[in-house]
């Protein structure tokens, strides 16, 4: 179990490269796994990673890995612990979820795509170092009845409940984040409202869902 969800891991790593959303060692992705997250080591490249490089780390933040696990284990211990629903978790330094953080720029509800995140907008944290606890604590502020959200001049985090769902959102996330940058150069966006938001919201809690097929 532990073997299948650590390559799980790396090919969600290696999946993020092929789309473009993240590059070199940057970023880091973890899974729910027992009673803590299996997580991705601090500072490797990850075409170069085997099962036995992801660690795992309690929620105590202990970690039993040969190597040190990712400097921002805090970010996806603190997203487990508050959010039960989370599953996975991805944090990238995608080119323009990055950008509009370097801006402190929420992405607000110019298309209608926002509520795939969980809100009416999806908002940007403030600036703290990395692998802090300070960054962590800003980011559940951002996060809070969100599954995603930017980090102030740093990058991107989201959480679902797989690994897979997480890879989706946060190619979501990034190509909203592309449209919206784009949508910004031509001139000032027409926002829908929160009324038309909340109707989007009430029609996404089917969302991607598939009846099942009884017989």
């Amino acid at each position: 179990m532990r073997e299948s969800l650590s390559q799980q891991v790396i090919d969600t790593c290696l999946a993020m490269h092929s789309e473009g959303i993240n590059q070199g060692s940057a970023g880091n992705v973890s899974v729910r796994f027992k009673k803590g997250f299996l997580i991705t080591p601090s500072g490797l490249v990850y075409d170069r990673l085997s099962p036995g490089d992801i660690g795992y780390v309690g929620m105590d933040g202990v970690a039993d890995g040969l190597l040190v696990p990712s400097s921002e284990w805090r970010m996806h211990r603190d997203i487990y612990a508050s959010r039960p629903e989370a599953g996975a978790v991805i944090h990238v330094h995608s080119t323009f979820a990055t950008s509009l953080s370097c801006l402190r720029k929420d992405i607000p509800a110019f298309h209608y795509m926002v509520a795939v995140a969980g809100g009416t907008d999806i908002k940007c944290s403030d600036y703290a170092l990395f692998g802090t606890q300070g960054l962590s604590d800003t980011m559940l502020i951002a996060l809070k009845g969100r599954r995603a959200c930017l980090l102030g001049t740093h990058g991107m985090i989201c959480f679902h409940d797989n690994l897979d769902k997480a890879l989706w959102l946060a190619i979501e996330v990034e190509t909203l984040a592309k449209q919206y940058w784009h949508t910004c150069q031509a001139g000032n966006p027409v926002l829908l409202s929160n009324e038309q938001m909340a109707e989007v919201l009430e029609k996404f809690k089917n969302y991607g869902k598939q009846a099942e097929i009884k017989g």
